[in-house]
């Protein structure tokens, strides 16, 4: 029988946390089409907020490597802290908020802003356009969550503007569009981990997952904005997996970060030498909102 490690215990709590996760995603609820427009909402609101403690804690740990060289380095901190805590409020509320919807367009633009920082930082560099530079400089998609966070927040207050009405985003009902937006997120957080798993050579085989199991999800969320809308079980089934693939993608993390040189012991260094704790929860963020996205799509004509 093998010893309990620091990384067979993070697997095992990992695992937990994933099958809670499939059980808090289980509940399919048919209400009014107000309680499903708010329902709707104030899941984007949780969305919104996971992805920006993702942004937070990743933003703090690379941007604290880098001694915050520039000023600018601050504001993802302050807009995801700001997203976070607006998220946060927003899923225990019923009621479209001024001061929240403010912060999510604050943040977006910040996501925007810090898109064009970090592209510039990439072609600044020798070589420009390299294998290397996209591996090592600062990180396209990380930028791209701040803006999906503040995206996803900005929605939940639409829909609380007149729950009782079809809502319409980009002329289109509101459960297409949000299908088609959470997929366009998805997508983009697949290339950034793509990229990552690439540079660490696909050294364990786990790795292959979030390279397998989003792009299905993706695919069949564009289905569900496409097609006529009707309930569709084996879209929900796959969204929960890639929820518990966030999850226990933490865990996976938590056992890379163990096996570095001294493990958590070390933790001051090997948090930033290991494999990113804040990176997996975007896909739980995503495939949340894909939930509520479709769920909204089976009550639209």
């Amino acid at each position: 029988m093998k010893p309990l490690t620091t990384g067979n215990i993070a697997i095992a709590c990992g695992l937990a946390a994933a099958g809670a996760a499939l059980i808090g995603t289980k509940t399919n609820r048919r209400g009014t089409a107000v309680e499903t427009h708010i329902d709707t909402a104030r899941t984007f609101n949780h969305s919104s907020a996971l992805l920006a403690l993702s942004v937070l804690a990743d933003s703090a740990m690379e941007h604290y490597r880098g001694c915050f060289d520039n000023p600018a380095m601050y504001t993802p901190l302050v807009a995801s802290a700001l997203s976070l805590l607006a998220g946060l409020h927003g899923g225990r509320d019923h009621e479209p908020h001024a001061v929240r919807n403010s912060v999510y367009v604050g943040a977006a633009l910040a996501g925007i802003a810090g898109t064009g920082f970090h592209l510039y930082n990439i072609t600044k560099r020798p070589g420009r356009w390299s294998w290397h530079n996209l591996f090592y400089a600062a990180p396209i998609g990380a930028p791209m969550a701040l803006l999906l966070s503040g995206a996803l927040g900005a929605v939940a207050e639409r829909l609380r503007d007149q729950p009782a009405h079809e809502p319409r985003l980009l002329g289109m009902p509101a459960g297409r569009a949000l299908a088609l937006l959470t997929s366009a997120g998805l997508v983009g957080t697949l290339g950034e981990v793509a990229l990552l798993h690439f540079r660490g050579s696909f050294q364990n085989p786990v790795m292959y997952a979030p390279i397998v199991i989003p792009p299905v999800a993706t695919a069949l969320l564009v289905h569900t904005a496409l097609a006529r809308p009707r309930p569709r079980w084996f879209t929900r089934f796959w969204l929960r997996m890639t929820t518990a693939l966030g999850v226990v993608g933490v865990a996976f993390h938590a056992r890379g970060v163990a096996r570095n040189q001294g493990g958590w012991r070390n933790w001051s260094q090997n948090l930033f030498n290991g494999p990113p704790l804040p990176a997996p929860p975007s896909f739980s963020a995503l495939a949340l909102a894909g939930l509520a996205a479709q769920r909204l799509r089976e009550t639209e004509r």
